[in-house]
Order: C-alpha cells, then sequence, then structure tokens
C-alpha cells in the first residue's frame, strides 16, 4: 500500500472512532494495572463488512454489533464491536469510510500503552512513522496508529483505567497470538524494543531459522519471525486458536465456501501444534493454530 493511502486508511481509522456520538466500550471495565506491551485488542479493516460477518461467524461463532458513528471527518462511518462467547475482543472497520483506493483489507493489532506520548515520540525516534496524531477516544482512551520502518501497521493505546489482566489462553475461537512477519527481523527487534518495554529473547525454532520473543512483565507478549512467504510485506499476524487437528481441518474446509482462500495449507509449526494461514472474503490474512501444542485428538 502506498503511504498516503496508507496514512489516509489510519488517519480514517482513528477518526471514525473519535468525538463520536456514540461512545466505544472501554478495554476494561476496572482495574488500575498497566501493561505495556500487551496486545489488548484488534481491529479489522475490511472492504466486504457482510461477508466478513459471515465468515467469522460461521468458522468461529463471533458476534457483530453495528455502531454508526458521527465523526465530522465523514458524515458516518461504520464500526462493528466484535464479541466471542458474549466478550469484546476487537473491532471491524468498513473500508468504504476511508476513502482509499485498493484494497486495504487487514488485522491491526493494539498495544497497550503506559504513556502514550511517549510510545509515539519513540516511533518517530527509532524510524517508524506516526500515521496521524493522537486522538482522545473518551472512555477508551488516547490511541495512535503507526508503522514500523518496514511498513507493519499497528496501534497503540492508553486507557484510561488499567488494560486487561493476563488470564490463561483464549477460548477455541478467541485471539491466541500475534507474530509480525517481517523482511529485517533485526530491524524489527530494535524497533519495538525501543518503543515497547520489551525484553528480547531469541530461540532457534531449526537450522537458519530464528524466532524473536518480545516479553514485557516476564510475559511473552508476540513474536517475530523472518517472513515465511514471498509477495507479501511486512505484517502483524494475529492467530486464532483452535481446540485440535480435526477442529482445524474442518475449518480450513470451509474457507473457500465462504469467500475465502487458503494462503498456507495445515502444516506442523516448529514451535509445536499444527497451524494455518486463511484469509476471509475482504483478503485480511489471519492464522489458525492448534492449543494446546501438544493436543493429538
Amino acid at each position: 500500500m502506498k503511504r498516503l493511502g496508507l496514512w489516509i486508511v489510519s488517519l480514517a481509522l482513528l477518526t471514525s472512532c473519535a468525538q463520536t456520538q456514540v461512545d466505544l466500550p472501554a478495554v476494561v471495565d476496572s482495574a488500575d494495572t498497566r501493561l505495556p506491551g500487551k496486545i489488548i485488542w484488534h481491529d479489522l479493516i475490511s472492504a466486504q463488512p457482510e461477508a466478513s460477518q459471515t465468515f467469522y461467524q460461521t468458522l468461529f461463532g463471533w458476534q457483530f454489533e453495528k455502531l454508526t458513528l458521527n465523526t465530522g471527518f465523514f458524515s458516518t462511518s461504520r464500526y462493528y464491536l466484535i464479541r466471542h462467547n458474549g466478550e469484546l475482543i476487537g473491532g471491524m472497520v468498513d473500508q468504504a469510510d476511508l476513502n482509499v483506493k485498493g484494497n486495504a483489507s487487514q488485522w491491526v493489532p493494539v498495544f497497550a500503552s503506559a504513556d502514550i506520548d511517549q510510545s509515539a515520540a519513540a516511533v518517530d525516534a527509532n524510524g517508524g512513522e506516526r500515521l496521524g496524531p493522537i486522538f482522545d477516544l473518551r472512555q477508551r482512551g488516547r490511541m495512535a496508529v503507526a508503522q514500523d520502518g518496514q511498513g507493519a501497521l499497528f496501534a497503540m493505546l492508553q486507557t484510561p483505567e488499567g488494560d486487561p489482566a493476563d488470564a490463561g489462553p483464549a477460548a477455541p475461537g478467541g485471539f491466541l497470538w500475534n507474530e509480525l512477519w517481517t523482511t529485517e527481523v533485526p530491524a524489527a527487534r530494535e524497533f519495538y524494543a525501543a518503543v515497547m518495554p520489551y525484553q528480547v529473547e531469541q530461540k532457534s525454532l531449526r537450522e537458519s531459522v530464528d524466532y524473536t520473543l518480545l516479553k514485557a512483565q516476564q510475559k511473552p507478549r508476540a513474536g517475530i519471525l523472518k517472513k515465511p512467504v514471498e509477495g507479501i510485506g511486512s505484517n502483524w499476524i494475529t492467530y486464532i486458536r483452535v481446540a485440535n487437528a480435526q477442529s482445524l481441518e474442518a475449518i480450513v474446509a470451509q474457507v473457500e465456501g465462504l469467500g475465502g482462500r487458503v494462503l498456507l495449507p495445515i502444516e506442523a509449526r516448529e514451535a509445536g501444534g499444527l497451524a494455518a494461514l486463511i484469509a476471509g472474503p475482504s483478503g485480511a490474512g489471519i492464522a489458525l493454530q492448534t492449543w494446546p501444542v501438544d493436543n493429538k485428538e
């Protein structure tokens, strides 16, 4: 995506949620616990929101709630809240409101920040690019959208009352993990460690394949991997938890019939378990991962 187009998308993503007559719910109800570096939200930009709803509802049982937001930047912007088992897990932006050429569909991870001004300044100082100003989303907090030096899009959010507490892995159908696929692993490692309070841990998965863990609060928060496929730019890849191999096969078998594509077929991951990469009807890629990794059912 061209930088100008990406800037428009990012500005619209922010503006579609800012200064609204309908307040977005807070990411967390209470607790004054700060977990900077944790990914606490996911937004899907979709060129086909209706088809995307059907896709994710059928495969994972997600529920969507449509909001119409009066913004001032656009007359109306359509934003969808996403719930899994009744719990808010993310949102979806209708690309039709973004005034951008081409397909901008993708998943955007949102990182918790303890000080959004400091985090945004660190993006500027370490080779990234802020895409628009910091926005006040009222009860949701203050947010900035940026891209790293290789062009991967992400957002940062300072919530007003703390971040969601750590719990066990999400139930099947929920978000399990986030991984940056990039051509420049060392540069990405340095960038994110400068922007967030990460401790960097490197692991060797197999000969010539290294994996970087980004840890905060002594917990793994995300990973960095040299891009395993050609023809795509640097991107954050979000993983959805799948219970076992049979469930994974059943999900993948439905993808094309729902208007999606199988980008990478089911295969064993070096770290354990089985994984596949699929795209929804709008083209946004998302990964599937069996968990626990030793599940042989």
